[in-house]
């Protein structure tokens, strides 16, 4: 005698529920954690993540976009671990800033929290997730300021980064 069709979407949808509740719940406190690394070790210059016009870039509305292919998730990572010197074009607006590397401040989870936590702060959907395993890869091989300038410029003419 087998489950009913009504029992089995039943058990299907309690199965459902339960697997979203665990994912939400590990992204909540990835997510928690990404806001604390961000609030302490980004916030103080980003401003809350909207920047100061014509001297920190605005992250919020934009680390999603950048991260929506493979090459931006890799240069937002870069840029986090490496730094970045201005001058940038963002919006019509010029930035020319330094941004210090967070290599040797911050591990592959604390980075990875914080580029997630960025990416929530946009549009994009699916949102961009970053691992530590992606950052651990990057890690392993270092780059200047001028060498992530350049990516930035390379990624800029293929398709242009807001």
């Amino acid at each position: 005698m087998g489950i009913g069709t009504g029992r089995m979407a039943s058990v299907l949808r309690g199965g459902c529920m339960a697997a979203a509740m665990v994912l939400l719940a590990a992204c909540t406190r990835h997510g928690q954690e990404g806001y604390a690394r961000y609030r302490t070790n980004c916030g103080i210059c980003h401003h809350g993540g909207e920047g100061m016009k014509g001297e920190i870039p605005p992250v919020t509305g934009r680390v999603d976009r950048i991260a929506a292919t493979p090459e931006g998730k890799q240069y937002l990572m870069h840029v986090l671990l490496n730094g970045l010197n201005g001058p940038l074009q963002i919006d019509g607006v010029r930035y020319n800033f330094s941004m210090p590397p967070f290599r040797a401040h911050l591990s592959d989870v604390e980075i990875a929290s914080i580029l997630s936590y960025l990416a929530t702060r946009g549009d994009t959907r699916p949102v961009p997730v970053f691992t530590p395993e992606e950052v651990a890869a990057e890690r392993a091989h270092p780059l200047t300021t001028t060498m992530v300038a350049e990516e930035r410029r390379r990624l800029d003419a293929i398709h242009p980064l807001p």
